[in-house]
């Protein structure tokens, strides 16, 4: 029997009863858009979009995937979701936006989003354990504050600097980046650009894949994806994949897991629902790195691991959405997600070592912290396509609504510590004078109102806007513990940010655009705010940016090239007078050149390639020194390389065979921001091989770090504590399609 009818029918009134608030409340706007339906063609009969009347009009609204083609040269035509709400492509975005999709993600081997993000054009790992494993920096800003990430266009805010999800890259469609600040698009935060990681979606063609691996130091993985329709409305996705090493240090022992899947009603043409969950958990190694000396690494200590034996550190994430798309009439559409995350963590280990003039190692930090954090949030925006004053226009309006509740549980001030020898030591166990007691609790409550704009001011000016208002109400209760009183406070942050942007076309693959934009990021966490951060405000930024993108050879290549300056304000810096206080007068900026190109060579060769040259400084800023106010103004902000450089080059020289090969460089960095600890620059060269056996099965093999270098991921304390990056590795892979 066909329920089709019916289903559509209960579909479509509970849709329309979902959104008609969120509709009321962008209705305002809709008088800037008089003629909405005037001369907007009837939909098209098979993608439900208005059809184009002359060569001008906008591009058709994007309500689903808009994921790019499959290409080793990125099509700069392509719609692209994180650099607006409005379904622009790169061509027509006055801001720097990129796009790694899954194709080149498995040809570079790059298991997890970090590895794949790095790639992309002036970004940097500095992925700790302490940071998830997550943390990158651009744009001469780094860290989970400055850097937001989205799964699928949604965030978690992060807590205590910590974001675990998404990690792995088996699910994803693509990635994409915008650089520079992005608090009009998504809120608070976001000051040196956005990762947005877009998973695949449900398909109606079935096909599943399988994916055995095996490699150096016990690597072992086995992933599983397969879609496919369910009925003539019904379409699903699931997905699983589990990694294990043995790791490269002692007990450096990682397992990975993640699984989800999603499935899709298509009540009609003009209607869908999509509910989506995702599951991470993460037990990384439980290496903190090595203790250097005076800024000089020790070699000897490259495989060292001076953690306890019984070290812990685990992530769990829940990721679940509801996502409701309605094309209420011609020229309109309007979207809601319903979102709900949970995430827990746990550190239970020792993570700071300094080296003794006896040659032992002094551990301390015997820390054991555990986070629980759940967010429960809304997002509903509209889209207008039609004319104002004669002109295409397109506008989005919307809202977005936020509860975020956070435990912090913790041993602090997390005494402890041990002497070992440097090498041939027993790890010892983990132990701690202080108890592991709940710290502190917070409840934050977000709303926001924004809206984004694209006039067609000629055939080849377009005009770009945007504006976002936020209101955030924060409370806090500190536990009472051996050493803290019990204690509440509640802040309240609001702002409002804007960006505008001219776009001109000097032929359709040639545009040149120049924008303004700006920012916030929280003087710390947002939603783990201390008292002693209560009395200030958010730092500001701005932004100015212009460049040029160009396709080329009829789209089998392109590139970018950017300009920009980023200032923020209002950091925390040391009181000269009173080293003991802080007062909100700190400046950092950072200016820039980056640029990009990508092109497909005759005889099955083709070349990535992107560089960036940074120059960031502190330009009024403090730090308490043995008890005394010390300037680091003209001083390099710690960790923050100003040259990057990456290149991939590929070559399919036979029938089924490709091979490639890459290279990545960071220059120079500092461990602190006195700048007296530097950290020296590295180059590391990957390489990958594949053979497409049978039409259903493809053999790989990827090699890392090809030359051995050592290097450093990341530092803290102060550049005295390195973490380095892992030795020659490889492994193969069997993939099978069906």
């Amino acid at each position: 029997m066909d329920l089709s009818p019916s289903l559509a029918s209960a579909g479509r009134h509970a849709a329309r009863r979902l959104l008609h608030g969120g509709a009321l409340a962008c209705a305002w706007l809709i008088h800037a858009t008089p003629a909405i339906a005037d001369d907007v063609a009837p939909p098209d009969q098979q993608s439900g979009q208005p059809a184009a009347t002359d060569n001008h009009t906008l591009p058709a609204v994007q309500v689903q995937s808009t994921a790019p083609a499959a290409s080793d040269t990125p099509n700069l035509g392509t719609p692209i979701q994180t650099g607006s709400r409005l379904g622009l492509s790169s061509l027509d975005t006055p801001a720097s936006v990129e796009t790694i999709n899954s194709e080149q993600i498995d040809e570079r081997g790059d298991r997890s989003v970090t590895q794949a993000v790095t790639r992309a054009t002036g970004f940097v790992t500095d992925a700790a354990p302490g940071n998830g494993g997550t943390s990158v920096s651009v744009r001469g800003f780094s860290g989970p504050e400055s850097i937001t990430t989205l799964y699928d266009g949604v965030r978690m805010f992060p807590g205590a600097g910590t974001v675990t999800f998404p990690f792995d890259t088996w699910s994803v469609d693509r990635i994409e980046v915008l650089r520079g600040p992005a608090s009009v698009l998504y809120g608070e935060g976001g000051i040196g650009g956005v990762i947005n990681v877009v998973p695949k979606e449900p398909q109606r063609d079935y096909a599943t894949t399988i994916q055995l691996g095996a490699g150096s130091y016990g690597e072992k993985r086995v992933a599983l994806d397969t879609t496919g329709a369910l009925g003539p409305m019904l379409s699903y996705r699931f997905y699983v994949s589990d990694d294990r090493s043995n790791g490269w240090v002692p007990r450096g022992n990682s397992h990975t897991t993640a699984l989800g899947g999603s499935l899709r009603l298509d009540v009609d043409p003009t209607l869908s629902f999509t509910l989506d969950y995702d599951y991470g958990r993460q037990e990384p190694a439980r290496y903190f790195g090595v203790p250097v000396e005076n800024g000089q690494l020790n070699p000897a200590l490259r495989f060292q691991n001076y953690n306890v034996a019984n070290a812990s550190i685990a992530y769990y994430d829940q990721w679940t959405r509801l996502n409701t798309t309605w094309r209420a009439a011609p020229g309109i559409t309007l979207h809601n997600q319903l979102y709900y995350l949970l995430t827990n963590r746990h550190w239970h280990d020792s993570e700071s070592y300094s080296l003794l003039p006896d040659g032992n190692v002094l551990r301390s930090d015997y820390i054991e912290i555990l986070h629980h954090e759940k967010q429960i949030g809304d997002t509903l925006d509209a889209t207008f396509d039609g004319h104002l004053l004669g002109h295409q226009n397109r506008v989005v309006v919307g809202a977005d609504f936020n509860v975020i509740s956070f435990l912090d549980t913790s041993n602090s001030p997390f005494d402890g510590s041990s002497i070992v020898p440097a090498f041939n030591f027993d790890p010892g166990v983990f132990m701690s004078p202080d108890p592991t007691v709940p710290a502190f609790r917070t409840i934050t409550h977000q709303a926001s109102l924004f809206a984004e704009d694209r006039l067609e001011l000629t055939d080849r000016l377009a005009w770009v806007s945007g504006l976002r208002y936020d209101h955030i109400d924060f409370h806090r209760d500190t536990f009472a513990t051996a050493t803290t009183a019990a204690s509440s406070f509640d802040k309240t942050f609001a702002h409002t940010g804007w960006r505008t942007g001219l776009v001109f076309s000097l032929t359709p693959d040639l545009s040149i655009y120049a924008q303004y934009t700006t920012g916030t990021d929280g003087v710390g966490s947002l939603i783990t705010l201390s008292q002693s951060e209560s009395a200030f405000t958010l730092s500001t930024g701005q932004q100015w940016e212009a460049g040029i993108k160009q396709q080329v050879l009829g789209g089998r290549g392109s590139w970018t090239l950017a300009f920009y300056q980023i200032v923020k304000r209002d950091l925390l810096t040391t009181d000269p007078l009173n080293p003991d206080l802080s007062e909100q007068v700190g400046k950092q900026s950072s200016r820039g050149v980056e640029w990009s190109g990508a092109l497909q060579l005759g005889g099955g060769w083709s070349i990535n390639a992107n560089a960036a040259l940074l120059r960031a400084r502190y330009d009024n800023f403090s730090e308490e020194e043995n008890g005394q106010s010390v300037s680091r103004a003209g001083n390099v902000p710690f960790n923050i390389p100003e040259q990057t450089a990456n290149a991939w080059l590929e070559w399919a020289f036979a029938p089924g065979w490709k091979a490639g090969a890459g290279v990545q460089y960071v220059g120079r960095r500092f461990g602190d921001n006195a700048n007296t600890v530097p950290i020296p620059s590295y180059t590391l060269f990957d390489a990958s091989a594949s053979w497409r056996v049978t039409r259903n099965l493809t053999l790989a093999l990827y090699l890392r770090n090809l030359t051995n270098r050592v290097y450093a991921v990341t530092t803290q304390n102060d550049g005295t504590e390195w973490l380095l990056g892992a030795p020659r590795s490889g492994w193969v892979t069997a993939t099978i399609n069906f």
